[in-house]
């Protein structure tokens, strides 16, 4: 019966050959793999036998002559080029004796344990320093190692579709290419070198896990002999001295990397509770990583049929060809590493801005209060800004005094409790993020529209507040500096060039946006010192500070730290602010770069200045309504900006999805559409908030969809 079902094999493949399409392929591939294979030389150099693996594996991926084919397409050939590679060689016994000595002798003298424990993890130890090595890899390629089997992999697969085109191989495809180009010798020798790995990535663990910083945030008082980190060292010891038939050491070997597994978990509650620090989100990753290859390189080591043990090598080298690729991402790094801080800036913020959110009337009013003694302020600023010598000073020291001006008026309005619009989309953005649950559902969506339209609201009272204050305001102070001094507070040409510098026509929008994105960085300096505030303990450290509690005693150094603590964040984003505003067309001048600010308030008490200054018959002028408009527009811009850039920041944190974005973006503008006035001023009745246009925009996804979205 064997023996006919072979006949039958041998029979259905020489039908199979006579097929044009066969035909076709025999006659396009023969050329070339004859010339590849007639490089094959087991005396060669190392070098010259890897470039020639190199060569193979470059054309198994060659892209067809008649374009590039659908994905499905694309590999089905390389998986059809693989078979027919292999065919042929059996077809060629001489040739495939040679191919298979010069293969054999390539893997029997590379030099593996960096293969299986440095490709695709975090070699450096701390963040800057690996993303520096990554840019720096990104720019120049990495020199040629001699006989090293982990620059040899890398180069064989350059590109993370190899990762799919090694999982479609089948079993049988995967059995030829073993026999082909391994043995029972080369195995052993890879065998050995796994245990070398494993040693090298137990140590590494354990140097991070017994840190002081790790160990502060897990069990201070605990021994480090008694370290579930030591423990695994001991008990890999012991497993790898044994053998691979010792079950009862392996068992302990994976449920100890699994409790470690778990303390780095510990490690994210604690940055969640205390703080976050790149640093240390980037150790605890490369620790999870290294535990993760721990693991994989043990199910290699322990699997122990033949085709259990070739399912894990398979297993493994696409796992290999994932994290080198994964591992190349700049992008990736960064994003690995601050998301976390993202999301706790957020969440900080958030609780922050829930203080500048008004939800009904009585909110709205003094929200509306509070921006007119903000207002009120910031034309004393103008003032300020107004007599400071333009151009009498060094430009680095006009922009230290502007600084300071910006940073003493902003410092003031938050002491008193006022409000300076465009401020507050950074902080409140996060507060409206912090509510995006749910909204594959109507009833989230709905809740979502509702805190939308809270938010804008107190936008509006914000900047109404400011305008409405700035203006009576800095026309009395320009009155009254006219009495007292018997001029102006600008001249003529600096009040007309102000005037002009808010034309709608012009820089003035660029400028705009751009004061935006400084709204932006302020609120990010604020998450900042926040994190940082709380990363370090330092109200732990002014309450129990010797000098300190001597001085003011217990109950008032407490205090002491928790008025800190309360007002870190808003002094930061008060004085980031003003030293952005203030410095920053300094910085970009010194490079050549046309930048300023606008600053809405700041704008319209300026325009208020200088139509003082010139007098009444300006406001006939077209300049005049240019810069007025100009006004409206940077008004416009600063909001949008500011509230645009925390909001994408706070969205990522929170790995909304980009559909359910878009569900969100269309909502938003079909209700601002249909009722505008219902953003800017509030309702007697707050019910009708809540009421969403039945569209077919905001119907629930599929539950396939949903789950699609949320793994992304």
């Amino acid at each position: 019966m064997k023996i006919s079902l072979m006949k039958l094999k041998v029979i259905w493949r020489r039908f199979r050959r006579s097929s044009p399409a066969y035909n076709d392929h025999h006659l396009r591939y023969v050329a070339q793999i004859q010339a590849l294979m007639r490089r094959a030389d087991p005396f060669a150099s190392w070098n010259e036998r890897a470039n020639w693996m190199i060569d193979i594996a470059q054309w198994l991926r060659m892209t067809p002559r008649d374009g590039i084919p659908d994905a499905d397409t694309w590999e089905r050939l390389r998986h059809q080029r693989t078979r027919f590679l292999l065919d042929w060689l059996d077809r060629n016994r001489d040739t495939k004796r040679i191919v298979q000595a010069t293969l054999q002798k390539t893997l029997r003298e590379a030099v593996g344990p960096e293969l299986f424990c440095v490709t695709g993890l975090p070699r450096e130890p701390a963040f800057f320093s690996e993303l520096w090595e990554r840019v720096i890899r990104m720019l120049l390629p990495r020199p040629p190692g001699k006989q090293d089997l982990s620059t040899l992999f890398t180069a064989m697969f350059p590109k993370p579709a190899d990762a799919d085109w090694l999982l479609g191989l089948d079993q049988n495809t995967l059995t030829r290419i073993w026999k082909l180009c391994a043995d029972e010798a080369i195995a052993h020798n890879y065998r050995q070198q796994i245990d070398e790995a494993l040693t090298y990535l137990v140590s590494m663990v354990i140097a991070v896990g017994v840190s002081s910083e790790f160990r502060q945030r897990l069990e201070p008082r605990m021994p480090l002999q008694a370290t579930p980190f030591f423990a695994l060292r001991r008990e890999l010891e012991k497993y790898l001295l044994s053998g691979v038939h010792d079950e009862s050491s392996l068992r302990s070997v994976r449920m100890l990397i699994a409790v470690c597994q778990a303390q780095t978990d510990r490690i994210y509650a604690d940055l969640d509770e205390h703080g976050v620090s790149v640093s240390l989100v980037y150790r605890v990753e490369r620790m999870r990583a290294q535990l993760n290859r721990m693991s994989r390189l043990i199910d290699l080591r322990s699997a122990l049929p033949e085709e259990e043990s070739a399912a894990q090598v398979h297993a493994l080298l696409i796992d290999l060809i994932e994290a080198h690729h994964h591992r190349a991402s700049v992008q990736g790094l960064a994003g690995r590493s601050f998301s976390l801080l993202a999301r706790k800036m957020v969440e900080r913020n958030a609780d922050h801005g829930e203080h500048y959110i008004a939800r009904d009337r009585t909110e709205y009013r003094a929200m509306f209060k509070a921006a007119l003694r903000g207002g009120t302020l910031t034309a004393f600023t103008v003032l300020v800004k107004g007599i400071l010598p333009a151009g009498g000073a060094a430009r680095f020291f006009e922009g230290a005094f502007a600084s300071l001006n910006y940073a003493s008026s902003f410092l003031l309005i938050s002491a008193v409790g006022g409000t300076l619009a465009t401020k507050q989309p950074a902080i409140t953005a996060p507060a409206l993020a912090a509510k995006m649950q749910s909204l594959d559902t109507l009833e989230g969506l709905r809740k979502l529209m509702q805190e939308i339209a809270y938010l804008l609201r107190s936008q509006a009272a914000a900047v109404f507040g400011n305008l409405i204050a700035v203006i009576p305001a800095m026309l009395a102070i320009s009155l009254v500096f006219i009495y007292a001094v018997g001029s102006p507070v600008m001249d003529p040409v600096k009040a007309t060039a102000s005037i002009n510098s808010f034309s709608l026509v012009g820089p003035t929008p660029l400028y705009a946006a751009f004061t935006g994105v400084l709204l932006w960085i302020s609120s990010l300096a604020a998450g900042f010192a926040d994190n940082w505030f709380a990363l370090r303990k330092v109200r732990e450290s002014i309450t129990h500070h010797r000098r300190l509690v001597h001085a003011l005693g217990t109950t008032r150094a407490e205090r002491c730290a928790k008025w800190i603590e309360r007002h870190v964040a808003s002094v930061s984003g008060n004085v980031s602010l003003a030293v952005l505003l203030g410095m920053s067309p300094v910085l970009a001048q010194f490079f050549g770069l046309p930048l300023d600010v606008r600053h809405v308030t700041l704008a319209t008490g300026t325009l208020t200045a200088a139509v003082a200054s010139l007098g009444w018959h300006v406001l006939l002028t077209p300049e005049f309504w240019l810069a007025v408009f100009g006004i409206l527009g940077i008004g416009a811009l600063n909001v949008g900006v500011a509230f645009a850039c925390a909001l994408a920041l706070a969205l990522r944190a929170r790995d909304v999805p980009r559909r359910v974005q878009r569900l969100v973006y269309r909502s938003v503008l079909r209700r601002f559409a249909a009722s505008p006035w219902l953003f800017l001023f509030p309702e007697r009745r707050e019910s009708s908030v809540e009421a969403l246009p039945t569209q077919p925009a905001v119907e629930q996804p599929p539950e396939e969809e949903r789950r699609t979205g949320s793994d992304r």
